[in-house]
């Protein structure tokens, strides 16, 4: 008798069948293979089809995974599984951006705020998820558009954050910021982070941003390197719609990046706008999941004095 399909849970809170499973990691990396080796039994003892993206270099991807083309690998998967750093995670969120596909983080990078399941626990985690028992965690995401000064528009969607930064060097940004169509500062620096509280603890906390629960439907505004020490990072609403303009004819080219993937050039003339997507992602964690207690681990709080940890 054929075994039933997993089930797990969307964005919405219903119960869909898992029957695909796609793995996305740099296969190249021993430990990201090693971790694929050793869930694939698994996944197979459930009859699932796995499948990896064709951008990874066949003899690096284990065997019993179908190697397919990246709109082949959406249209059939029901559950993705990021193997790496929180940099994986964030780009198999941008795979799944624009699609209802619930994503597990299994954590071979270094810090893994997003990636937050431990390789010794990833089977038994597995094996909830395809259980249903797992935390859905819907994450908002942000949507960037680049406009030029000639009229041409490039957009992308972020998880983490949206990063305007100059390019080149010894020479300051000026430029200026609108919230829902008012004016807010003119500033000198080296850019602006707009962050989601997902990426709160992202490039934004380096910016002196606080870390904000992701729960919370804000936005953290973090200028970087300020030329004036009164331009600090402000928390806004997660519903504003954030513009950007550098200020004067001669002003230098600078770079835009949405989850650290260039998406273009902002010149003068030009417009950069940074809104809600109107859509979310997914995130899995294993039962029991604690935020505060991710804080604690990645952070090393608590270290100081008695321990505390339950």
């Amino acid at each position: 008798m054929a075994a039933l399909p997993a089930p797990c849970y969307n964005s919405a809170g219903m119960h869909n069948p898992i029957r695909t499973c796609a793995l996305v990691g740099r296969f190249q990396d021993q430990r990201v293979t090693e971790c694929a080796v050793a869930l694939i039994p698994q996944l197979q003892a459930r009859q699932l089809t796995i499948l990896a993206l064709d951008d990874t270099t066949a003899p690096s991807v284990p065997a019993g995974v179908s190697i397919v083309p990246v709109r082949q690998l959406i249209e059939r998967t029901d559950l993705m599984i990021a193997i790496g750093g929180d940099g994986t995670l964030l780009y198999a969120a941008g795979l799944v951006a624009e699609h209802d596909i619930p994503l597990l983080g299994i954590n071979r990078g270094r810090l893994g705020f997003l990636t937050d399941v431990l390789p010794q626990d990833m089977e038994s985690c597995i094996g909830a998820v395809l259980a249903g028992e797992c935390e859905a965690d819907s994450r908002a995401l942000l949507q960037a558009r680049l406009r030029s000064a000639e009229g041409s528009e490039v957009q992308s969607f972020a998880l983490n954050d949206v990063v305007f930064n100059r390019l080149e060097t010894g020479r300051m940004l000026d430029f200026e910021t609108r919230i829902d169509d008012r004016y807010v500062n003119s500033h000198g620096g080296d850019g602006l982070v707009v962050a989601t509280a997902t990426g709160s603890t992202a490039y934004a906390l380096s910016c002196g941003g606080p870390i904000v629960n992701p729960r919370l439907n804000v936005l953290v505004v973090a200028p970087i390197c300020p030329h004036t020490l009164s331009d600090r990072p402000i928390i806004v609403p997660g519903d504003s719609r954030i513009d950007i303009r550098l200020i004067g004819e001669s002003a230098p080219v600078a770079q835009v990046t949405c989850d650290a993937s260039v998406l273009g050039e902002l010149k003068s003339g030009g417009r950069l706008e940074i809104s809600p997507a109107g859509r979310k992602v997914t995130l899995l964690h294993p039962p029991g999941y604690d935020y505060f207690r991710l804080l604690r681990s990645k952070l090393h709080w608590g270290l100081g004095g008695l321990a505390h940890e339950r």
